[in-house]
């Protein structure tokens, strides 16, 4: 799962895993058990390169060990990562989640777990990112989007986007947004 914080990655990833019966990874939580410390403290001691020197071996890790099917949340900057997005495009299906910018500053607003959104203004921060790296999550084998709708829904519309990416992959077709 791909796609910038608040687009549903962890909530989704969780319902995904539980509906197909695998195991379900965050790829933060399994960084901060790594590192000892929590995302944001390791931005602010360390800064954002360390972090994501770490990050690339930890989802690496996840990739390269059994079970060999399971759902990964990746972080939000992991798939803009070159060499984090060489390595889940080579060996995962990726699904972005793709949520407008209303939509991401209402569910990232009052978390402070976010350290991009820590103390500035989250809108004009998100706005940002859209524009930064949307057309780099598009690389995704799968994109849905997503909106301000109740958990079944979304997972339904990513359940009907991972079926026609297999029919369509054994045909050699490519993404496909899904609404």
């Amino acid at each position: 799962m791909v796609g910038l914080m608040g687009a549903g990655k962890t909530s989704i990833g969780r319902a995904l895993a539980r509906h197909l019966g695998i195991p379900f990874v965050d790829s933060d939580k399994e960084i901060e058990k790594a590192a000892g410390c929590s995302v944001v403290d390791i931005f602010s001691l360390y800064g954002e390169k360390e972090f994501r020197r770490v990050e690339e071996k930890v989802i690496e890790r996840l990739i390269d060990t059994p079970p060999m099917i399971k759902v990964i949340s990746t972080g939000e900057g992991a798939f803009i990562t070159d060499a984090v997005r060489k390595i889940v495009l080579g060996k995962a299906l990726t699904i972005w989640l793709k949520a407008d910018l209303e939509l991401l500053v209402k569910r990232t607003n009052f978390r402070h777990t976010r350290p991009q959104l820590l103390n500035t203004d989250s809108r004009q921060i998100l706005a940002q990112l859209i524009g930064e790296r949307y057309d780099t999550y598009a690389l995704a084998d799968v994109t849905v989007e997503t909106g301000d709708e109740n958990i079944h829904k979304t997972l339904n519309k990513v359940l009907m986007a991972i079926d026609k990416y297999n029919s369509d992959n054994k045909k050699g077709e490519q993404n496909e947004t899904f609404k």
